[in-house]
């Protein structure tokens, strides 16, 4: 039997069960996306604010930024040789728009994730995760070593619960509690505010809060849902992706300045990483500008959002968003597939979620809205759907 095997059997039954994943090459330009020669409306980026796609952006970025300073690699981490003023300027920026709350910059939001829970947590911690967080930190959660816990999703209550049963435990000197603001695959999200009060109650206990699709859009100046509901300095671990509405690429935290230097030690994928090529990072600081003055393209997303979530219900489908992340819930893999495939016949990029990403029989089509789209291109397709 050939070593190959398994994993051929393995890739045949995925095959089957319609969930069978492969890399398509595409041409974006604008809120257009071609493959394979067919142009659609793209509803699948995470562009949020229509920054990445903007080309001015980049030849003013470009034209401003001087070439000596303009190095591809760091060609080290950050605790060698790798530490860029680049670095820095943007940690100060975070820092200065988050009310002087210390900011530390990872590669990804992934390594992020897989990174700070390990190295806070201990065999004296307990983690109590929201069921539906994203899978990084899932795998960070599990990396730590740490006792956990899921509460039911986005049930406070149950979270209540918990908090008592564990709250009185000699053995647990720290709860962290783990949730993400917007959640990425149902858009909805997360009573910041009552979360905040439920922590006060409770005199062990730390929040982690990942804002990596609310980042850019909530908020006055697009600081997140902590900035929306006046808790930025609530959170003891408030992170997020420059990966998306930022247009960049990386993570950071928004913390206490005794937790930046404890990651600075302890957290092994920063450690142990090359950091971002510096013109990575002076991109995502003047992006970053940008951001905290788009306010214009957040009241627009917001407006087309809402009108997606009321016409999706109203179609009858079942869609528990209340954010620019629209799921259309059809049930079983193949449904979700032949849905996509359907609306991308009449010119709308949007793809299909499935299983193991959602529970089984939820798989959907999940809309992500950017600025860029206008609402009678809504309107087109919700007669599709």
């Amino acid at each position: 039997m050939s070593l190959l095997d398994h994993f051929s059997a393995e890739l045949d039954e995925l095959k089957q069960q319609g969930n069978f994943r492969q890399f398509t090459q595409n041409v974006q330009h604008g809120r257009f996306i071609t493959i394979q020669n067919k142009t659609m409306l793209n509803l699948a980026s995470n562009d949020y604010l229509g920054l990445a796609a903007d080309i001015n952006l980049r030849q003013e970025f470009l034209d401003s930024f001087p070439i000596e300073r303009s190095y591809f690699s760091s060609s080290s981490s950050r605790l060698l040789t790798g530490n860029f003023e680049e670095y820095e300027q943007l940690e100060n920026s975070l820092s200065q728009a988050f009310s002087g709350r210390a900011a530390l910059l990872f590669n990804s939001g992934y390594h992020m994730n897989i990174g700070i829970l390990p190295a806070v947590a201990d065999s004296k911690t307990l983690i109590l995760a929201d069921k539906l967080v994203h899978a990084s930190m899932i795998d960070g959660i599990r990396l730590s070593g740490a006792q956990y816990v899921r509460y039911r999703h986005n049930d406070l209550q149950h979270l209540e619960q918990l908090l008592q049963k564990y709250h009185e435990d000699d053995k647990i000197e720290r709860i962290i509690v783990v949730t993400e603001s917007i959640f990425s695959m149902d858009g909805d999200e997360t009573d910041l505010a009552a979360l905040v009060q439920l922590k006060k109650r409770f005199a062990k206990t730390m929040l982690y809060v990942d804002e990596a699709h609310s980042i850019g859009v909530r908020g006055q100046q697009g600081l997140g849902c902590a900035e929306q509901y006046n808790v930025i300095q609530e959170i003891d671990f408030l992170v997020g992706t420059l990966g998306k509405a930022l247009a960049a690429v990386g993570g950071y935290i928004i913390c206490d300045p005794i937790i930046k230097d404890y990651l600075i030690n302890k957290m092994r994928p920063l450690i142990f990483s090359t950091a971002q090529p510096p013109i990575v990072i002076a991109w995502a600081d003047f992006i970053f500008q940008k951001v905290l003055a788009s306010q214009s393209q957040r009241e627009h997303l917001k407006n087309i959002s809402q009108y997606l979530q009321q016409a999706v219900v109203q179609k009858g489908y079942d869609s528990p968003s209340t954010s620019h992340i629209i799921p259309v819930i059809v049930g079983e893999s193949q449904a979700a597939i032949d849905k996509a495939k359907q609306v991308q016949k009449s010119g709308f990029y949007a793809m299909p979620v499935r299983p193991p990403t959602v529970p089984k029989n939820s798989s959907r089509l999940r809309i992500s809205l950017t600025s860029m789209v206008q609402q009678h291109e809504l309107e087109e397709l919700v007669s599709f759907l």
